[in-house]
Parts: C-alpha cells; structure tokens; sequence
C-alpha cells in the first residue's frame, strides 16, 4: 500500500469535460463555484494518479478528525501566468487532533466526491492534542498546489 502523490488522472479529463468549478468566471457566471474538501490518510492507504474519487478506505481516524475532511476555500481563483494556469486554497486545519497522517487527498464534494489530487507528506505526520495544519504552497505559477502547464 501507498501513497504516490500526483493529479488524478480522471480529474485531468474532467477539467475537459467541465465538471469541476473552483471558481465564478466568465463562462459560468451565474453558477456557484463547488465545494472542495480534503480529507488525510494513514500509511495503509493506496492512492495515486489512478484515484477517481473520495473513499474511507485507509482514511485517518482520531480525535479531532471527523471522515471526509475540511471544507477547502480557495484562496486563488484560477489564473494564468505566462502559459501556466494556477489556483490555491487556504491553509486547512485540524485543532486538539490527535492522528497520524500520512497523505490527503483534495476531492470535489459537489461533484461525486471526484478526486482532484493526491498529497504524499513524505513520511507520516503526527499530531497529539494540537493543530495539525496542510499549509499549501505560494499561489504561483510553478508552485501553486494545482496547475497545468
């Protein structure tokens, strides 16, 4: 079992598609954006770019984390620079959590549980009555959480 992080595959075709809306734009002016969650794993759980969506299986459990994870807000709608396009969310937080984590995966809510992206921390993360924090990279091109390029 593990965790390979990488963009879902499916998520890729799905943006095609048009399933998936960080954010009001031109095109879909009059239609809300989706909600965006992140949920953590423990080490038992295998996800990688074949991931399509949401599942309990090898989903962290502990104190302080409820199943499916935070509600995501997206901190940088989608934007371009240079000839990448990028967007962000705000730091996620779990508060007086005791869990160990060893991944997440970000995953549309309004949208089947569609899988976005999958997040290996390189090594299990471990919190015990305290704050554990995703802190996503700078919204940039080249270092924003979600980008195509």
């Amino acid at each position: 079992m593990a965790i390979t992080q990488a963009m879902a595959t499916s998520f890729k075709v799905e943006i095609l598609d048009g399933i998936h809306n960080f954010g009001v734009g031109v095109v879909r002016a009059s239609t809300a954006a989706d909600t965006f969650k992140i949920a953590l794993y423990t080490s038992a759980a295998t996800l990688d770019a074949t991931t399509t969506a949401y599942t309990t299986s090898g989903e962290v459990v502990g104190t302080g984390y409820t199943a499916g994870g935070n509600t995501l807000a997206v901190s940088v709608v989608p934007v371009s620079s240079g000839t990448t396009a990028y967007l962000s969310f705000t730091n996620s937080s779990w508060s007086t959590a005791t869990i160990t984590a060893r991944g997440a995966m970000i995953y549309n809510s309004t949208q089947g549980n569609k899988c976005v992206a999958v997040l290996d921390f390189g090594a299990d993360k471990v919190s015990t009555a305290g704050t554990f924090t995703i802190v996503f990279p700078t919204a940039a091109a080249g270092t924003a959480i979600i980008q195509i390029a």
